[in-house]
């Protein structure tokens, strides 16, 4: 999985999901509704549908259209109100249309030049750079046998010595939730489990288990160990979603790299510079730092 450094190449898919996907004019864009003279094209209910409160996306998609269309015919409705009072000439609403403005044009830029220009071999090789960089972490397979005494583990491990299948035995006598598995505990690496347990088990060689009981706050723990390997990295379908927004993040800076060097940035407010100026290192400091795909399980 990819974890915490993936915070500002998730950030950046934020900037879709909050604003929404910019929709084409068809040539052929049909008029759903009027109200009064005004018409309400699909491309307007699309938008509408596309910007709907996450509950309400949550409804069949007759209602879903229903609930946009009701809110297209009150937009519509005030528009037209506001309109005649002259509420477009004020210089609140003119600064307030020109910021949307800039906005829905960095989207939709976003989208052409980030979004749609990441190609599946910029995937696959940023996946090979990720996985290159991983230094694989040991791992094992084990099954255990959890009682509450240390009585009851040394007769567990008399029983297995006397030649009783571990399984069995997990079955018949384990208090673990996994006693149904035959105490299978599936493939771990070190920190997964607490430090008294993990110690005597990487311990252990394959196919061996524990001639003395391994006490935890949980109870007394016999263990068998029926593998050892390095961590297996993830195939690139199970992370690709993060790996390509690795890829869409790195092209999303270099546009505003570029952006920036041929514009120039100035900020008055020396205070707000500052905060500016930190808060940008920061992100070309998590840009540039190494980050890993890691394993699961």
């Amino acid at each position: 999985m990819l974890k915490s450094r993936l915070l500002a190449a998730v950030a950046l898919g934020a900037v879709i999901a909050i604003h929404g996907p910019v929709f084409a004019q068809d040539a052929a864009d049909p008029v759903v509704a009027k109200v009064g003279t005004a018409e309400i094209h699909q491309s307007e209910l699309d938008l509408a549908l596309a910007s709907l409160d996450p509950q309400l996306a949550q409804l069949p998609d007759e209602q879903k259209r229903a609930a946009a269309l009701s809110g297209l015919v009150d937009v519509k409705l005030l528009a037209k109100d506001a309109e005649a009072e002259g509420v477009q000439n004020s210089e609140d609403f003119k600064k307030r249309l020109a910021y949307l403005t800039d906005r829905e044009l960095h989207n939709a830029y976003f989208k052409k030049h980030v979004v749609d220009a990441v190609t599946a071999d910029e995937v696959k090789a940023r996946y090979d750079k990720e996985i290159g960089a991983i230094k694989p972490q040991e791992e094992v397979k084990a099954r255990h046998i959890l009682v509450k005494t240390e009585d009851e583990a040394k007769a567990v491990i008399k029983e297995l010595d006397a030649g009783k299948d571990f399984a069995t035995l997990a079955k018949e006598k384990s208090t673990d939730p996994n006693k149904d598995d035959g105490g299978d505990l599936g493939y771990f690496t070190k920190e997964r489990m607490v430090p008294e347990f993990s110690e005597a088990a990487f311990a252990l060689e394959k196919g061996a288990y524990t001639k003395t009981p391994v006490k935890s706050q949980f109870g007394f723990h016999v263990i068998l160990l029926e593998d050892k390997r390095l961590q297996p990295p993830p195939p690139l379908d199970q992370v690709e979603p993060q790996v390509k927004q690795l890829v869409m993040r790195d092209k999303y800076l270099a546009l505003l790299a570029d952006a920036k060097k041929d514009a120039g940035v100035e900020i008055s407010d020396p205070a707000l510079k500052k905060a500016y100026d930190e808060a940008n290192k920061a992100e070309d400091a998590g840009a540039t730092e190494g980050d890993a795909v890691e394993g699961a399980n």
